[in-house]
C-alpha cells in the first residue's frame, strides 16, 4: 500500500502546466482504419545524426506488392528499429518526406486491401517466462519496438546496454503526467494496466534488472495502487515512488534525482536507471507475449483550433488530417500546428504528414494560444532564472547569442547567429546545460524563443567544435604521416649511399 507515502520532487524551477484545449483523459475512441498509409523507413525523432546520414530501415517491398497487417517492410539495423505494414494492402509507391527534425525521410505509401489478420481475432498469447534475457531482447527487436515516448531508439539496444550493467540497476516506469498532453499515456494506463504492467516484469527481465520502481505524479495515487496490486503476482521486486506534478519531472535529469531521494529514504541502493513509458511497455508486451509489433498507438488530438478533442487509438502512418477530421475539423484556420506538446512540439507544415511510433499528441492553436506575435525585446524581468530547473540564465544565454527574429508566411523564422568564433565560450557558458524544457519560453512576456535559441545554439556549436577538432586532428595526422614519410626516404637514401 501507497498509504501517507512522502512525495518527492526537484528542488528549484519549474512550472505547474495546465491547458483548458487539451482532450479530455476520460477514454480513448477507436480511428477509422486510413485507405492509404503512410509507413516511413525511418521513425526516430530524437537522431538526427542517422537520419541526416541516410540511416533508414531497407525496405524488403516493392510498389506493386501485396503485404498483410503486420508483415516486415523494412529491415531495420544498428540504432535503427524494423517497420512492419500496419495494415493489408498493396504497396503504390515510396515517397519522401521532410520530417524528423527536417531531415527527408522515404515512405511506403500502402493502399488498404484484403483481410486483415490481426485485427478482430481473438490473439494467441506465448509464454515468455522461460525465455532469457537474450531471447526476449531478440523478439523486441524482431518486432520493431522502439522507445515511443522520446527518441524512437531501439528498445532491444537500451536492454542489451542496460542488461551487461554490473550495478545494482532499476527499470523504471515513467507514468508522471506533468504535461496535460500526455493524456494519451494515462488514458493507455487506465485501458491496458495489466499490459503496462506485465510488459514492465518483460523489460525488467529483459535487462536483468533488480527491481521495477513505478515513478507515479501524486494525484495519481490511485493508480499507483492499482500498478502494485497487479505487480504482487510476479516476483521482482516492485515499488511506487511518488513523485511531484510540476514540469518538467518526467525528464531524465530531474526523475533521477528524486529516485535518488526515494532509494535512500528506503534504503536501498539505486545504481543505474532505465525510465520506459506506458507505450513503450504495452508495445514490449505485445511483441513478446502477442508477437506482433507495433501497429497503432494511444495518440492525443486537440488545441484551441479542434472542434472535439479526444485521445484516439490511431494506425500507425495514418495522416495528420485525417485526425483532425475526425475531431469536427477547425473552429477557424490554425495559427499552428505541431506534433508533440506546445511546450516542445515540431511544427507540422503538411497535414499528410504520417502518424509514427514516437507520435504521442498532435494540435492546432489558434492565434489567441500562440500568444500573437513576439515583441523580439527582453525586459530583464527574471522569470526565465526563477523557473529553470537547471539552474541557467536563460536571458544571458540568449543575449550571447545573436539572434533575429522576422515574419516569414505567418510564421515567426528565427536566425541564430554566433558573435564568437570560438565556440567553446558558448558551450563554457552552460548553454550546453539546457535540456530544452521550454519552461523559459513559456513564462517570457515577451514572447521570445529562448530555449529554441539555447538548444539550437548549443547543438550548432557542438557541431562546429566537433567540426574544427576533425580538422586539426586531420591537420596532425597529415603532418605526422609526411614527417614518417620524410623520414623514411631519408633513412633509405642513406642506406642506398651505404
Amino acid at each position: 500500500m501507497i498509504g501517507k507515502q512522502r512525495v518527492y520532487s526537484f528542488p528549484r524551477g519549474g512550472i505547474h502546466y495546465e491547458d483548458p484545449f487539451a482532450p479530455s483523459r476520460d477514454a480513448s475512441v477507436t480511428a477509422f482504419l486510413p485507405a492509404l498509409s503512410i509507413i516511413p523507413l525511418v521513425q526516430q525523432t530524437g537522431t538526427s545524426g542517422v537520419v541526416s546520414s541516410g540511416g533508414r530501415a531497407v525496405p524488403v517491398v516493392k510498389s506493386g506488392d501485396l503485404v498483410k497487417e503486420g508483415m516486415l517492410i523494412g529491415q531495420g539495423g544498428a540504432g535503427l528499429a524494423n517497420v512492419h505494414a500496419t495494415v493489408p494492402g498493396r504497396v503504390v509507391r515510396t515517397v519522401s518526406w521532410d520530417m524528423l527534425e527536417g531531415y527527408p525521410n522515404d515512405a511506403l505509401v500502402i493502399r488498404l486491401e484484403g483481410a486483415f489478420d490481426k485485427l478482430g481475432r481473438r490473439e494467441e498469447e506465448y509464454p515468455w517466462e522461460g525465455l532469457s534475457p537474450r531471447e526476449l531482447q531478440g523478439l523486441i527487436a524482431e518486432y520493431g519496438v522502439v522507445e515511443m515516448e522520446g527518441s524512437g531508439l531501439s528498445v532491444s539496444e537500451l536492454l542489451s546496454v542496460f542488461c551487461a550493467l554490473e550495478e545494482p540497476h532499476a527499470l523504471v516506469v515513467n507514468c508522471v503526467f506533468d504535461d496535460p498532453w500526455l493524456a494519451a499515456d494515462y488514458v493507455l494506463c487506465k485501458e491496458r494496466l495489466k499490459v503496462v504492467v506485465e510488459g514492465s516484469v518483460i523489460a525488467g527481465k529483459a535487462g536483468k534488472a533488480d527491481r521495477i520502481i513505478y515513478a507515479i505524479s501524486r494525484k495519481e495515487r490511485e493508480l499507483g495502487e492499482l500498478f502494485l496490486a497487479e505487480a504482487a503476482s510476479y516476483d521482482i521486486p516492485a515499488s511506487v515512488a511518488l513523485v511531484g506534478s510540476r514540469y518538467p519531472q518526467r525528464n531524465r535529469r530531474e526523475l533521477e534525482m528524486v529516485l535518488r531521494m526515494y532509494a535512500k529514504k528506503e534504503n536501498f541502493e539505486l545504481g543505474s536507471i532505465l525510465p520506459l513509458g506506458p507505450a513503450t511497455l504495452a508495445a514490449i508486451y505485445d511483441a513478446v507475449k502477442l508477437k506482433k509489433p507495433i501497429l497503432d498507438r494511444y495518440i492525443a488530438v486537440g488545441g484551441s483550433a479542434v472542434v472535439h478533442p479526444q485521445v484516439m487509438k490511431v494506425r500507425i502512418g495514418t495522416r495528420m488530417g485525417e485526425l483532425f477530421d475526425e475531431c469536427g475539423g477547425f473552429i477557424d484556420k490554425p495559427k499552428r500546428i505541431a506534433s508533440g506538446s506546445p511546450l516542445l512540439g515540431r511544427t507540422v507544415t503538411d497535414l499528410d504528414e504520417p502518424v509514427i511510433k514516437t507520435s504521442y499528441a498532435i494540435f492546432a492553436l489558434l492565434e489567441g494560444q500562440t500568444g500573437g506575435s513576439r515583441s523580439g525585446s527582453c525586459i530583464s524581468c527574471g522569470e526565465c532564472r526563477a523557473v529553470c530547473p537547471v539552474g541557467l540564465d536563460p536571458e544571458e544565454l540568449f543575449k550571447a547569442v545573436g539572434v533575429s527574429l522576422e515574419m516569414k508566411d505567418d510564421q515567426d523564422e528565427i536566425s541564430v547567429r554566433f558573435p564568437s568564433s570560438d565556440p567553446v565560450k558558448l558551450l563554457e557558458s552552460s548553454a550546453g546545460k539546457c535540456h530544452g524544457c521550454g519552461c523559459c519560453e513559456l513564462v517570457c512576456p515577451s514572447r521570445l524563443p529562448l530555449s529554441t535559441v539555447i538548444t539550437n545554439a548549443a547543438r550548432e556549436t557542438s557541431l562546429q567544435f566537433a567540426r574544427e577538432t576533425s580538422l586539426q586532428v586531420a591537420r596532425e595526422t597529415t603532418l605526422q604521416v609526411a614527417r614518417e614519410t620524410t623520414l623514411q626516404v631519408t633513412e633509405n637514401s642513406s642506406r642506398r649511399g651505404h
